[in-house]
């Protein structure tokens, strides 16, 4: 007769020998170690696959394109070294672990050098979507490895070698390293240290759950509790302490969500209905948080800045920084009116007797340069100019500044041309219909600075219809990959695209 004493040790007892019959008494434990054995260490190629694994991830991330990034992906050389080294944990046997982390600390040196060369080689040296991407590590990172780490593990334990290559795909060992490589041929610390998390993160999350899924299973039965409770201890304390920076980048990027919705809605709320939000810029590195916008609107509000500062602090319970751009839209929409520009002037009508110099010293006040900035053709009665950067202002201002200066200048072709790092509209489509405004400025912006686009994200249908829509403007465009959402990126200058049509002698 069983006491009550005796029962919660007959249950554990029962559970225990079920666990033993159903759960490990099918894996051979001699066999998945020997298997691992022969595929965690250096070899040949190993190395062969680091090489190649490495150069096609930095491709990838380079083009950018996730199809290339998968096809790294499924080589995975890292996987092997990182699961050795949690099955050595999970068996305290220390040549394994010794041979797979030298391995996996070998493999990650080659991709990174490898990485820094190929970088400082390249002409392309822009962070991508892909790239980006890979710097801001989350909790639902650690969340992805761990889980994949798992089902990695039960794989390699029970035979199912197929789902590696999932799990493989799920964690992107090899592209992290080419990030970090990137970071420091780039000299980027802060691509590098968001990449290296992100790595560091992805593999000490795997080797210690593949430890623990090991031991699960009646690897390193032999050891003492002691060495089991080292283990666990291992474990928690390396998830705890990847989850305290991981867990604050997600409550950034959070934050930075609400604050963008905040931010915009705050902005449209303090002018009238009919004025336009046409660029936001907000960089939440600084502090206080910098906030930079542009709006067409119909009537000036000289008190916006402090009255929107203030409504801000109170929403988002940070300090402000912020500066709006007033872009005063006639009524009829017939013309533009620069608001940080405040001198009056006059259209008057330029005569041949006319003073050149004066001309060229009203349109250096629009752009915001030096007189001498501005170049004259005198046959061609041409003023050309770049103007001055303007914080928030996109190529839709600096088209309309040159259209008051055209309207002053009655005599003379002006060509204005935006700044070389002026921040590219976003392409919107409402209902199928393509912005048309936003195709106008960015067709003048290519024009005037010479420059090709390429037209990315989105639908195969919409990034031909931006495209055309950028030729028949007289800009110069190609279609680019279907990664993310629907926008342009200016091209190498040294690379106009092919088909493109050439760059029209008359101002748009």
């Amino acid at each position: 007769m069983t006491t009550l004493a005796q029962a919660p040790s007959a249950r554990r007892h029962k559970l225990q020998r079920w666990w033993s019959l159903w759960v490990t008494g099918g894996v051979d434990h001699d066999a998945v170690l020997r298997q691992i054995a022969g595929d965690s260490g250096w070899s040949g190629r190993y190395a062969f696959l680091i090489v190649i694994s490495a150069a096609i991830s930095l491709l990838g991330l380079l083009m950018p394109s996730v199809a290339v990034l998968i096809g790294a992906m499924l080589l995975s050389p890292l996987m092997m070294p990182i699961i050795g080294l949690g099955f050595g944990i999970a068996t305290f046997d220390t040549v394994a672990m010794r041979r797979s982390a030298t391995a996996l600390l070998a493999g990650a040196a080659i991709a990174i050098a490898l990485s820094v060369v190929f970088v400082a080689l390249s002409p392309i040296q822009t962070i991508t979507s892909e790239i980006a991407g890979r710097t801001r590590p989350t909790l639902f990172d650690l969340l992805v490895a761990l889980l994949s780490a798992v089902a990695g593990a039960y794989a390699l334990i029970r035979g199912r070698g197929g789902t590696v290559v999932g799990v493989a795909i799920a964690i992107a060992l090899m592209p992290p390293l080419a990030v970090v490589g990137f970071g420091i041929a780039t000299r980027n610390w802060t691509v590098f240290a968001g990449a290296l998390l992100l790595f560091t993160t992805n593999a000490v999350t795997i080797a210690l759950t593949a430890a623990l899924v090991a031991r699960l299973y009646g690897f390193g039965s032999h050891l003492s509790r002691h060495h089991t409770g080292w283990q666990l201890a291992l474990f928690v304390g390396a998830v705890g302490l990847l989850s305290l920076p991981l867990g604050a980048a997600l409550r950034q990027i959070a934050f930075e969500a609400v604050a963008q919705r905040q931010v915009r809605d705050t902005i449209r709320d303090r002018f009238p209905d009919a004025a336009r939000l046409g660029q936001l810029d907000i960089d939440y590195a600084r502090d206080p948080i910098r906030v930079r916008a542009v709006v067409l609107t119909p009537t000036l509000d000289p008190q916006a800045d402090r009255v929107l500062i203030a409504d801000l602090r109170a929403r988002l319970q940070r300090p402000i920084d912020l500066h709006v751009d007033q872009l005063r839209v006639s009524p009829d929409a017939s013309g533009v009116e620069a608001a940080q520009i405040a001198r009056a002037t006059t259209p008057r009508d330029n005569g041949p007797s006319d003073n050149r110099d004066r001309a060229a010293a009203d349109l250096a006040l629009i752009a915001g340069v030096a007189q001498n900035a501005v170049a004259i053709d005198a046959g061609d009665r041409t003023l050309r100019v770049t103007a001055a950067p303007l914080p928030g202002l996109g190529l839709t201002g600096y088209r309309a500044l040159e259209a008051r200066a055209d309207r002053l200048l009655t005599q003379w072709r002006i060509l204005l041309a935006p700044p070389a790092d002026t921040p590219l509209p976003a392409i919107t489509v409402d209902q199928g219909v393509i912005d048309v405004a936003t195709l106008d400025a960015l067709a003048w912006g290519a024009i005037r600075l010479d420059r090709a686009l390429s037209i990315e994200g989105g639908t195969t249908a919409q990034r031909r219809a931006v495209t055309e829509g950028l030729i028949a403007r007289g800009a110069r465009a190609e279609p680019g990959p279907a990664t993310g959402r629907l926008r342009a990126i200016w091209q190498p200058a040294t690379t106009p695209p092919t088909g493109s049509a050439p760059e029209p002698s008359a101002a748009p």
